[in-house]
C-alpha cells in the first residue's frame, strides 16, 4: 500500500509541475495545508477517494491517470482481442523525428483496461525529459485504442486543447515483434497544420542514437514509395 501511495504521489507531483503550480498553489485550491499536500506527493499518507477526485479536477487530468501503475497483465481476465505486440503489457513507447526541432520526440503510452467492447482507454505523453517523470510532458493525449485484424488504431485528442486530434496506426500488430512501424497523423498546433509522420512503436525503451535517428527520418525508399503511390505510407 505504501508503494501505491508513493506512485500516486509521484504522479500528482509530475502533473502539478506540468501545470507550473507550486505546492502552495495546489494546497490553496484543495483547501488543505501545504504540509498535507507535500505528504500526499511523498506517499506518506493515503488519499481518500473524494480528495483524489478533487486533485484530478484541480490538475485538469482524469483520475485514472493518477491511479495508473504498471501491473502484470493477466490474459485470463482480458475481455478484448489483444494482438501479439500488446500481449502482456499495459505500457509501451514510441519515437518520431521532428524536423522542426531536429530531435527525436519520445512518447509513453499507458493503457487503461475497460469493460467496453470498443476498446481500452489510452493516454499518450509526448516530449518529456526523463522516463521517471514522463507525465511532466509537453503534450498529453487521451483516447481509445482499437484492434483490428490487420492493424491497431489509436485515436486521441490533446487533453489541454481538445482541438488537436491525432491518430496512430500500427501496422501488423498481430505479428510477434518487439517493435512496429506505424503512421502518426492529425492536426498539429506547432504551427497549426495537418501532418503525417513515421512513428516507431516499441515494447521497450530504445537507445536514442544516430542509428535510431536514421530509421526515423524519411528515407529515399520512403520518397520512392511516396512518388509511386502519391501518398505517404509506412511498410
Amino acid at each position: 500500500m505504501a508503494d501505491l501511495n508513493s506512485k500516486i504521489g509521484g504522479k500528482i507531483r509530475n502533473f502539478r509541475k506540468k501545470r507550473d503550480m507550486t505546492l502552495a498553489d495546489l494546497s490553496k485550491d484543495l483547501c488543505k495545508s501545504k504540509a498535507t499536500v507535500s505528504k500526499y506527493e511523498r506517499g506518506e499518507i493515503a488519499i481518500d477517494i473524494v480528495t483524489l477526485y478533487e486533485i484530478a479536477d484541480v490538475l485538469n487530468v482524469h483520475v485514472d491517470q493518477l491511479l495508473y501503475f504498471e501491473r502484470e497483465n493477466d490474459p485470463t481476465k482480458r475481455k478484448i482481442f489483444n494482438p501479439a505486440f500488446f500481449s502482456g503489457i499495459n505500457q509501451f513507447y514510441s519515437y518520431l523525428y521532428d524536423g522542426r526541432a531536429n530531435k527525436i520526440m519520445k512518447c509513453v503510452f499507458d493503457i487503461i483496461p475497460t469493460e467496453s467492447e470498443t476498446g481500452n482507454k489510452i493516454y499518450m505523453y509526448m516530449n518529456f525529459k526523463d522516463y521517471d517523470n514522463y507525465q511532466n510532458c509537453e503534450n498529453t493525449y487521451h483516447g481509445i485504442i482499437e484492434h483490428y485484424d490487420a492493424l491497431t488504431n489509436i485515436v486521441m485528442r490533446n487533453q489541454d486543447t481538445y482541438m488537436e486530434q491525432v491518430t496512430a496506426s500500427i501496422l501488423a500488430s498481430f505479428l510477434d515483434s518487439s517493435t512496429k512501424w506505424g503512421l502518426f497523423f492529425g492536426l498539429s498546433s506547432r504551427p497549426m497544420m495537418p501532418i503525417a509522420v513515421k512513428m516507431l512503436f516499441s515494447r521497450h525503451i530504445l537507445k536514442e542514437d544516430d542509428e535510431l535517428v536514421d530509421k526515423l527520418k524519411v528515407s529515399k525508399d520512403d520518397i520512392r514509395l511516396l512518388k509511386h503511390y502519391n501518398m505517404l505510407s509506412v511498410t
